[in-house]
């Protein structure tokens, strides 16, 4: 089931929304404002984002295009009353996939987001930029501050994972689901194994560190 999470703030409106996507088989949870928003998308993943551009504590544009500076390529549908040309625009340049002006045809906007969710992922995700990394996943290549890291593929799709969730505590169990493809958790430390080897290539000497060791949890990536 796919889960979306939608940013409105007015109640009605999401109300309708949720109740059409749940209708449709979809997982959808509801912020009403970008603080709310921001703080659900950083804790968990979604397979999709339907946010409303004038939120009352600020831009929804603007949590999208720090999204994007992350590199986080979460499809979204940008919904608002802003409906002239120049709004569309801006809207997928700030990294909106879709731009659905109010008022809207809820028929539509599932017709929308199930065209959305049928976009491969691949065809969008194959290069990451973050901060001083820069990942070319087909190339199976990647650089820190144009430092070539000669890494292994199990550690390429590590760090993949890792910088996909930045600012998350990315558990040894997560790791060992969702790279290794365990639906078990093994009596074994290759997840410490490898992630040593990985923050030895990715964080050099005199660089900041960019992955952190979270004592009893985890790992987290983290640009700061």
């Amino acid at each position: 089931m796919t889960r979306i999470l939608l940013i409105e703030d007015d109640a009605g409106t999401a109300d309708e929304i949720l109740l059409e996507l749940t209708a449709a088989g979809h997982a959808a949870c509801h912020a009403a404002s970008l603080a709310a928003g921001a703080a659900r998308v950083a804790a968990e993943d979604f397979d999709l984002l339907i946010l409303d551009r004038q939120l009352p504590d600020g831009e929804g544009l603007d949590l999208l295009s720090h999204l994007r500076g992350q590199g986080r390529r979460t499809p979204a549908l940008v919904l608002s009353a802003l409906g002239s040309l120049d709004d569309r625009v801006r809207g997928l340049r700030a990294g909106g996939d879709d731009y659905l002006p109010k008022p809207f045809a809820l028929v539509e906007l599932i017709a929308r987001v199930e065209a959305l969710l049928r976009r491969p992922n691949d065809t969008r995700e194959t290069r990451l930029i973050v901060g001083p990394l820069d990942l070319d996943l087909l190339a199976g290549e990647a650089t820190r501050a144009g430092r070539p890291l000669e890494l292994l593929p199990r550690e390429l799709k590590l760090l993949d994972y890792m910088v996909r969730r930045p600012g998350r505590i990315i558990t040894r169990s997560m790791l060992l689901q969702d790279v290794w493809g365990y639906s078990f958790e093994p009596n074994t430390n290759v997840v410490d194994v490898h992630m040593g080897r990985l923050r030895r290539k990715v964080d050099g000497e005199g660089e900041a560190p960019l992955i952190r060791n979270v004592r009893g949890q985890g790992y987290v990536f983290d640009l700061r």
